[in-house]
């Protein structure tokens, strides 16, 4: 079956944003007085909603505190936004290149807020590639759930066997085998080789731009 639609995740994906993520966790943590979570908890949490990765951080804290923890990690974000500006992976905007010269249509599916999508994607110059962009804020119930992806299929009226999800976590590869779309998993972002092994990525590429030898 041809690949019509490309919904690709952000985080680990296209953008190389672990390390700001990390900086604006700890700092969280320092202004609030949390006890300190190591870079491998803060990295493990990539691919989850803020709220519920400060939950996986912090499980005894009640729902007012959590909210409070993302509230602060946003205001530590716009206060630092130029430092905590990510990069694009290598490859990454001549592969979108390609693929919309190829005709294939592609879309966004995030557990980051849609603003924040729209600041990151127009800063590299690459939110024109995209027709359809998921933010956290777009959906009720998150990745692993299907709802992202099948959001983005309603919306541009595509089945699961014409699509494809690239993505870094487990998470991604689960959201796209439970709207039955195959998925590409990137070993470059957050999660390793076996990891993704273990989700059952339909494919797994160390190089954003093997993307083109899979998709024709």
């Amino acid at each position: 079956m041809e690949t019509k639609v490309i919904i690709f995740d952000f985080d680990g994906t296209l953008c190389d944003t672990r390390s700001n993520i990390i900086v604006a966790f700890r700092a969280t943590m320092e202004r609030l007085g949390l006890e300190m979570r190591d870079e491998a908890t803060c990295g493990a949490t990539i691919g989850l909603t803020l709220r519920d990765g400060f939950k996986s951080m912090y499980p005894a804290l009640d729902d007012a505190s959590i909210d409070n923890c993302v509230d602060t990690y946003r205001q530590i974000f716009a206060e630092r936004r130029e430092e905590l500006m990510p990069e694009l992976f290598p490859g990454v905007k001549a592969t979108l290149e390609e693929l919309h010269r190829r005709g294939h249509r592609m879309t966004i599916a995030s557990s980051r807020l849609t603003d924040s999508l729209m600041l990151f994607m127009r800063h590299h110059n690459i939110d024109n590639y995209f027709e359809y962009v998921v933010g956290s804020d777009s959906v009720t119930s998150h990745k692993p759930h299907p709802e992202p992806a099948l959001k983005t299929l309603a919306e541009l009226e595509i089945e699961p066997s014409e699509t494809i999800m690239v993505g870094d976590m487990p998470v991604d590869i689960a959201m796209a085998h439970n709207a039955e779309i195959r998925a590409v998993g990137v070993s470059f972002g957050n999660a390793t080789h076996e990891e993704l092994v273990e989700a059952e990525a339909d494919w797994i590429i160390d190089d954003i731009t093997k993307l083109l030898e899979i998709i024709k």
